[in-house]
């Protein structure tokens, strides 16, 4: 509701969203606990993958929130899920890539698309630009 109307939520909202993310990561740690070290073994403890979910979710929890005080920040990462379904596509039609240099010229092609596509610009301008050597660029965000 807050993203249609564009506004972002209050400082008690994110208070209270934020202390139940906490939460959720603790149950999450009490139902996957660590495993003791073993005192012969070296480098890091093993995890399981769930655990190694929590830690990152743990560590990067100003990340993952960041949807909730920028609304430049997408909710979810669909916008990237699509930009890899036109490589799997690829994958299906043709097989797979003859050359690693084919894999990677493709990559940029598809880039430079959807970053022209996501930048509102015109596809068939865009890529006349960059054949005639005056690619679109994206400006940073300030």
């Amino acid at each position: 509701a807050h993203r249609a109307a564009g506004t972002v939520f209050s400082p008690e909202e994110l208070s209270t969203r934020s202390a139940r993310y906490d939460e959720l990561i603790a149950k999450g740690w009490k139902e996957n606990p660590l495993i003791p070290e073993t005192p012969k073994r070296r480098g890091r403890p093993k995890k399981t993958k769930a655990q190694n979910l929590l830690s990152r979710l743990q560590t990067h929890k100003e990340s993952v929130l960041a949807f909730m005080t920028d609304l430049s920040v997408p909710f979810t990462n669909n916008l990237a899920e699509r930009d890899l379904r036109m490589i799997k596509v690829k994958q299906k039609i043709s097989g797979s890539f003859r050359t690693k240099e084919g894999a990677r010229r493709f990559a940029r092609i598809r880039s430079y698309i959807s970053t022209a596509a996501k930048n509102g610009k015109n596809l068939l301008e865009a890529l006349s630009h960059a054949l005639l050597g005056n690619p679109f660029l994206p400006s940073l965000p300030p």
